[in-house]
Order: structure tokens, then sequence, then C-alpha cells
């Protein structure tokens, strides 16, 4: 079996952990709140143990290390579900103040022994590691300083095994501190150099899904981080299923990064709809594949049409026919050549699960590499320019510990990857798609009809 360690870091990337196992333990029939198995196929226990650990008492827990550089946040997980295992919460006395530089330096640097520690109990008790998948927000201090540090210790401890991050990516129309676009440019070396896979997701745009194609009224974060968590849910399909492609992260990785450094990309789903919006959905496979490649069903706020796409997967779940699917997914593609680069003639890959997701008769999870994320990494850089150059804030940063020589290193990668990227593809537009779609009940297990309607 090849099992993957999740870490879990910081407020965000909690909150989305714990939104992802919700997920997946419906799916594999095991209880959130007490770690029972009740599923009722053999299938839901066949690759459980990707993502689940076994006790000798028949119950299963998340092979996940939840951290924090305060407290409150793993107590209340702690509180809230036996999923977890007590020793895997680690956390700090103080919080790191939405300072990369104390995540990094200082508070952080203070736990990261009991991280690795922990780390390595659940690597030393699995038959074969596949990689570590962790999740985690670039905006505050934890989740990009304290990742950084656990990124550089990861790499230098498991060299052959592949990071893949999760990350939230702020966006200046959805800021919420001062400070985001420095700790952002902070973590930018750290997840060029040392992720193999980073999956870009944007509060911008999972909160335009929600107004958008939900039409929802945001209180909270519990919805986007279900949006999330299904993407997620959808990306590890074929890890914890039987499926027909990308059977493993490696497989991902080779498929869909064709340099190290252009690992950057980009998540989406379908559909995105409620339960009252399936009434009137087609529920086709070719509905699904237009959504995919539709902007407004990424997770990420970036025009696909403003880019070309280096790579790309669809990974569905259903009963469908392959055939189908695959020639949907080359139909999108030789219709619109100029949209991808001509360069890799065989760029656009396919997985199909026979699972559906809870409360759907199908889905589709999308992938894609695409240079137009170079606007995002232009954002960035813009951002963290105009206040670099006025020093504005930065003596929190020096008075940790920090020379200025890094961040001015930190804005020379980022310009290197924009380069990297522009140089790759060129200018140009990638295929886009319808914004309705479809959807219906039935999955592996019970489950409401909708996540998103009120009662």
């Amino acid at each position: 079996m090849r099992e993957i360690v999740t870490l879990q870091i910081g407020g965000a990337g909690n909150a989305i952990g714990d939104a992802f196992w919700h997920v997946i333990s419906h799916e594999h029939g095991v209880d959130y709140a007490s770690g029972r198995f009740g599923g009722t196929s053999q299938l839901q226990l066949e690759r459980i143990n990707v993502f689940f650990n076994a006790t000798a008492s028949k119950r299963f827990y998340a092979r996940s290390i939840l951290i924090d550089t305060e407290a409150s946040t793993v107590q209340r997980l702690s509180a809230s579900s036996q999923l977890y295992r007590p020793e895997n919460f680690v956390a700090g006395n103080e919080s790191a103040g939405n300072n990369f530089a104390r995540g990094y330096h200082t508070d952080g640097a203070a736990i990261l022994d009991q991280v690795l520690d922990n780390t390595r109990r659940e690597v030393e008790s699995v038959d074969s590691l596949q990689g570590f998948q962790l999740l985690h927000s670039i905006g505050g201090g934890t989740g990009s300083g304290l990742t950084s540090l656990i990124m550089e210790a990861l790499v230098e401890q498991y060299p052959d095994n592949l990071l893949c991050n999760y990350v939230t990516i702020p966006s200046p129309n959805m800021s919420q501190v001062v400070v985001e676009p420095y700790n952002a440019l902070l973590s930018i070396p750290a997840l060029v150099n040392n992720s193999h896979l980073t999956f870009c997701l944007d509060n911008e745009a999972l909160f335009q899904i929600c107004n958008r194609n939900l039409k929802i009224e945001m209180s909270g974060h519990e919805h986007i981080n279900h949006i999330v968590a299904l993407t997620m849910s959808g990306i590890t399909t074929c890890l914890r299923f039987p499926g027909q492609l990308n059977a493993g992260l490696r497989k991902i990785y080779v498929n869909m990064v064709p340099f190290p450094r252009l690992h950057f990309l980009i998540p989406g789903f379908a559909p995105l709809v409620t339960c009252k919006q399936q009434q009137f959905s087609k529920g086709t496979v070719s509905e699904l594949v237009q959504q995919i490649f539709s902007s407004n069903n990424l997770l990420c706020a970036v025009d696909l049409r403003k880019g070309k796409l280096l790579t790309a997967a669809g990974i569905f779940r259903g009963r469908m026919s392959p055939r189908e699917v695959d020639q949907l997914m080359t139909g999108v593609r030789n219709k619109n050549l100029n949209n991808f680069v001509d360069w890799i003639p065989n760029n656009i890959k396919t997985a199909i699960c026979d699972i559906p997701p809870r409360g759907l008769k199908m889905s589709a999870t999308f992938i894609g590499n695409t240079t137009a994320i170079q606007t995002l990494f232009q954002r960035l850089l813009d951002g963290s320019i105009s206040m670099l150059r006025r020093k504005a804030h930065l003596h929190w940063y020096t008075g940790e510990g920090m020379e200025e020589r890094e961040f001015t290193d930190a804005q020379e990668e980022l310009q290197n990857i924009i380069e990297d990227y522009r140089g790759s593809g060129g200018e140009g537009g990638a295929a886009d798609g319808n914004d309705e779609d479809s959807g219906d009940e039935g999955a592996t297990t019970n489950g409401p009809q909708c996540t998103y309607c009120a009662d």
C-alpha cells in the first residue's frame, strides 16, 4: 500500500484538513466522530490505508499531524472527533502573529522537533510511504513561515518522497492581514524549490463560486472549506479507489509537471450547484467536461483564456463510458489547439473511478498546469514591491532575525518563476466552457442531498 502522511498547518490548514477528513471518512464508511467503520462495501476498505491507520480495536484514525503555533485551533479539533490521534496534535504557546519571521525563526522553530518526531512515528508505521500532503495558507505567519521550515526538514530527511501542497493564496480583494504580501512572497522560495506538486487555492475564487454558482450568503468559511475538500477528494480518488490513470502521487507528478519548477497547478471541480439547480441540468458527461474547463469552476482566480495549458487532467467519478470521456476530452483539445502548448502532443489525461462522491451521481475534478498562473504570481510580486519600496512594516520581520536581503531574494525567485511560465507557453488562451452542470443523489454512504441548501 502506498500511504500518505498529511500535515495540516495553521488555522486555514487545519480548517481545510478537518473538512477533508469529514468528506473522505464518509466516502470510506468511517464515522467521523468515533472512527468506527460502518460502510457497506469492500471497496471502501480496499485502499483505506492510504490515508487512515487501523487500531487493534478496529477503529480508524487519520494519518495526520495537526500543527499550529497557538493551541485554540487544535484543541477544538481534538474535542470534535476521535478520528485524530491525541499524540498528533502539536501546538505552541503563542500565535505567530501573522508574521512569517515568527513562524520560521522563533515560535515555529520551537515546535519543529515535535512536528518531525510525530511525522517520523507515522512514517515508520507504514509499509511504503508515497509522500506528504501539506495543507496551509501562505497569508498568515504559521502557514507561511512554519510550513517553509517543515518543508526544508522533510526534503532533507525524506529526499525520495514527494511533497504535495494545497496552498491558500491571499487575494488583495479578500485581504484580512496587512502583511499578507510579505508572508506570501517569503513562502515562494520554499514552494518552488521543495514542493513537487502545489495546488493553488484562492479565497476570492471560492467566494465567487459561492455567490455566483451556488447563490448562497457567506457567514464563514464552512462552505468554501467543503468545496476545497470535495476537490481534494476528487484529486485523491484514484489513490483511494480503483482507477484507470493517476494511481499515485508519482504518476500525477509525471503527467502534470513538464519541468521541476513548473509544478503550480490549478484545481477545479464540477458540478458546483445546489440540489435545486440539479433539477435543470442535463446530467451528462459532456456537461461536466464543459464545466471543468470553465474559469468559473476553478478554485483559483485565474482566467485560463489568458494563458496556455501545458498539461491538464480530468478525474471523473461515477458510472460513465471511458470511450465517451476520452473522446470529449480529446475533442476539447482538438477544438482549442491554440490554447494548448504545441510541444507536448498528448498533454491532456483522463482518469475514471466508478464510485461517485457523496450526494452526486457523477463528478469531475480538473487539474491544470497553465501559463496563466503567471498573473497570480505577478499579483503577489506587485503587492510586495509597493510595500517594500517604502519598507513598510519591515521592522516586524527584521526584529525577529530576518534580513532585508531575504525579501529581495524572494522577489527575484518569484520573478524567475514568472519568466519560466512566460517562456514555456508564450501568450495565448485556454479552453473555456459553460457554467451550469449536473449531479444527482447516490454515493458510497448515506448523506444529505446537498451541502449548500438550507433546511
